[in-house]
């Protein structure tokens, strides 16, 4: 595959992610076969013998993931993506990266739940992926991307935050923006330098051997470790929150909402202000860390008319809209809209809603 430095070319988000992580020294795939993200493995089963990389097609999701903890811990870039159902059974996998300090970019392309559901896309899957999802004290770095420029620029800024932090990170797309094509730009001048990992499992080579492990029973050891992971996460809500304002000035409604969603949002948002009304959007880029501390700012400034209120809308029965009201801290009222199953709701349906709540 030929690719021009610089150049938009069009691209399905899936594809777009998929190259993208090649292009950031990703060398190393595992997968299984799941809709909306079959593109995924599909693109890297072609590209990565390529560039002299890995592809395989597990047996399972569980296999995958297991298969990615065995590369990162021994230095490789590694990737695993799937669909909501099978990032399910990646979950004690994820839990293992995250105690074992591992980097690692895992992606999940949600679709309709819970159980099996549907292949229509949703965003259900939130508290999966920011609340632990597996078992443990342990978080992920998750983005939300809203496009396909953000899939590639998001997925490369991925690995480099999951080596900085030695954490596995999830991006968060889902349905539509997996399939959906748009014109973007990948880097690609091949002269990405991978951080140096003396911890990685490379062989002795005359140093003290390194020990990677989950299982800690000593009395307070893995206490100490909770510990440290903590901080590490502390850390993340200090240097990594990422958001998006449109029309910030003193709305008197802000409408909250991420990936697609917020597409969807910023068009009703348009045509509410066309109508006259002072209605904002907010957009969380990183949902762990949650730009929690920017939304009560929000909260606290006034507004054109009156008391600000805030708009969750969201493609699930209401996760996010949690996470909105704890960062307001009772000082706004926070509404919720939400279509779930794999509906996904209209510009016109959000802005009237927006009209009963102004």
């Amino acid at each position: 595959m030929s690719l021009e430095l610089g150049n938009k070319i069009l691209m399905k988000g899936n594809e777009a992610l998929a190259e993208a992580a090649i292009q950031a020294g990703c060398r190393f795939y595992a997968g299984y076969p799941i809709t909306p993200q079959n593109e995924i493995p599909e693109y890297m089963a072609r590209r990565m013998p390529e560039v002299g990389g890995v592809f395989i097609q597990a047996e399972s999701e569980i296999s995958a993931i297991n298969m990615v903890y065995g590369a990162s811990a021994a230095g490789a870039r590694a990737m695993t993506s799937s669909s909501s159902p099978g990032i399910s059974l990646k979950q004690e996998g994820i839990s293992f990266l995250a105690c074992a300090e591992l980097p690692a970019v895992i992606v999940n392309i949600q679709r309709g739940g819970p159980g099996l559901g549907s292949i229509a896309a949703s965003q259900s899957d939130y508290f999966q992926a920011t609340k632990g999802g597996g078992h443990g004290d342990y978080r992920l770095l998750v983005y939300a991307p809203s496009s396909v420029q953000e899939m590639i620029d998001l997925t490369i800024k991925a690995f480099d935050k999951a080596d900085e932090y030695r954490n596995p990170v999830m991006i968060l797309g889902d349905g539509v923006i997996g399939q959906m094509m748009e014109p973007a730009t990948i880097k690609t001048d091949n002269t990405y330098n991978l951080p140096k990992k003396d911890w990685a499992l490379t062989g002795c080579k005359g140093r003290k051997p390194n020990v990677i492990k989950t299982l800690h029973t000593e009395e307070g050891v893995l206490e100490e470790l909770n510990i440290k992971l903590k901080d590490k996460y502390e850390r993340m809500k200090i240097n990594e929150v990422m958001y998006e304002i449109l029309f910030p000035e003193d709305a008197d409604l802000i409408v909250v909402a991420f990936g697609i969603a917020a597409r969807i949002s910023s068009s009703a948002v348009t045509m509410a202000r066309k109508e006259g009304l002072i209605v904002s959007l907010f957009r969380p880029i990183t949902l762990f860390p949650f730009p929690e501390n920017e939304l009560k700012k929000l909260a606290d400034e006034p507004a054109l008319n009156g008391k600000r209120k805030f708009l969750t809308v969201e493609m699930n029965l209401g996760q996010m809209v949690e996470d909105v009201r704890l960062s307001v801290e009772g000082k706004s009222k926070v509404d919720f809209y939400g279509r779930t199953g794999g509906s996904i709701p209209t510009p016109e349906e959000i802005l009237e809603v927006i009209k009963t709540l102004i």
